[in-house]
């Protein structure tokens, strides 16, 4: 067996024919990225430009010069967490268990990060904060958007006004960028009728990671957005090579990449090492799991992880509820088992894409992520928004039962930092 093993090994020449390709100077796909690099000013200059737009002063300098109506709630955002509106930390674990849990007491090493998918427009942000003060819940720690980037940077400053949220709030959020198959690049896909397109990806053809990336380096420069999601293997690759060149991008992997084995797991996490930097760190933050992942495989990934030293680098993104409608089988509520794996594994978020399945199937539009690709005027015209600010709430109520579950179970939860810690 031991000598079966060996022949795993990965000698030198291997890595010398790969460092050969990458370094060519004729190298066709290599130089497109450089040329996307240099069309942004070089690295040092994305790093700079990067920084400044992303500074809370100076978005919102930028929205009030755009008399964004959004501007009086990011005000009053900002008054509620000075004056310690939400409420702390010690104080919901003591609520949550009848006054017998101490926060200090909670098992923060395998800290559970409460995530949210997807805040599609600005106010329901607000309506959800507004919530978390009235009745002692807790804001999420990690955001998950999935507007079009076109749509939302027209909006009154929405895009703007999301990401200065975030850094009032002190939580992580990603972006969805526009360039993707469903834009019609990809001949599978139409529409609904078409979804069987998925099966192999919504698909980046083409040009399009080289597309992908000056979408990226757009906003990343323009508004300060980092993190983004990544859908195929190609941008996932664009974004490790991005980072290792020195640009300070990072992205999660979605969902709809479909890693549902250790194996599949194994794969993505020896390309984020073998082009991670000489301190470890990876453009891969965050790694969406497929639905159909159970307990073990997750274990199994994580001691993938921990042997490749991206155990503090990576987080895990595991789905514990989903849309009612257009993604997956229902009922599907993974709180149970999120509890239980929680105990082992560390660096875990659990992402709430939908509300409870007994709520979400009495209500008149239940969630569904066809709903993600729905222009705000079409939602407008038929007359959907208070349906779909409905359907966000009740993810968030789903967060809060997550965060109860796992608090009881002795376990300590990520959520918006500057608010409740």
């Amino acid at each position: 067996m031991s000598d079966l093993r060996e022949k795993l090994k990965i000698d030198s020449k291997p890595i010398e024919a790969i460092n050969a390709f990458l370094l060519d100077p004729g190298n066709e796909i290599i130089n497109q990225l450089l040329e996307v690099i240099h069309k942004y000013g070089g690295v040092a200059e994305i790093n700079r430009k990067h920084a400044d737009a992303g500074k809370l002063e100076n978005l919102m300098a930028r929205l009030q010069a755009a008399q964004s109506p959004y501007v009086k709630d990011l005000a009053w955002l900002i008054e509620q967490r000075d004056k310690r509106a939400f409420i702390s930390m010690k104080d919901y674990v003591k609520r949550v268990t009848g006054g017998k849990g101490d926060a200090a007491s909670l098992n923060q090493k395998n800290a559970v990060t409460l995530e949210i998918s997807a805040l599609q427009y600005f106010p329901w942000l607000i309506t959800q904060a507004k919530r978390c003060i009235e009745h002692g819940e807790l804001m999420p720690g990690r955001v998950i958007r999935v507007r079009h980037m076109v749509e939302q940077e027209a909006d009154n400053g929405d895009l703007m006004a999301v990401a200065a949220a975030m850094r009032i709030i002190g939580a992580s959020y990603v972006e969805t960028l526009d360039t993707k198959g469903t834009d019609g690049s990809n001949v599978h896909l139409g529409g609904p009728e078409t979804i069987t397109g998925y099966f192999g990806g919504i698909g980046q053809p083409n040009h399009y990671p080289i597309r992908w990336v000056d979408e990226y380096l757009k906003y990343h420069t323009t508004y300060g957005v980092r993190q983004v999601l990544n859908i195929n293997p190609g941008t996932v690759l664009v974004g490790y090579l991005l980072h290792k060149l020195g640009v300070d991008n990072e992205f999660k992997i979605s969902v709809f990449m479909g890693n549902d084995n250790p194996f599949a797991i194994l794969w993505t996490l020896l390309t984020a090492r073998l082009f991670s930097r000489a301190d470890g760190r990876t453009s891969l933050i965050g790694f969406n799991l497929s639905n159909s992942v159970n307990n073990e495989t997750i274990r199994q990934a994580s001691e993938i992880r921990r042997s490749l030293g991206l155990e503090d680098v990576v987080r895990f993104e595991h789905h514990i509820t989903e849309t009612w409608k257009s993604i997956v089988r229902q009922p599907y509520n993974r709180r149970a088992e999120l509890v239980e794996i929680a105990k082992r594994v560390p660096n875990i978020s659990a992402k709430h894409e939908g509300g409870e399945p007994e709520i979400e199937q009495k209500l008149t539009h239940p969630s569904d992520i066809l709903d993600y690709f729905l222009a705000k005027s079409d939602a407008e015209t038929s007359g959907l928004m208070p349906a779909l600010e409905r359907n966000y709430m009740e993810k968030h109520r789903s967060v809060t039962l997550t965060a109860e579950a796992l608090i009881k179970a002795g376990i300590g939860v990520v959520c918006a930092r500057n608010l409740h810690n």
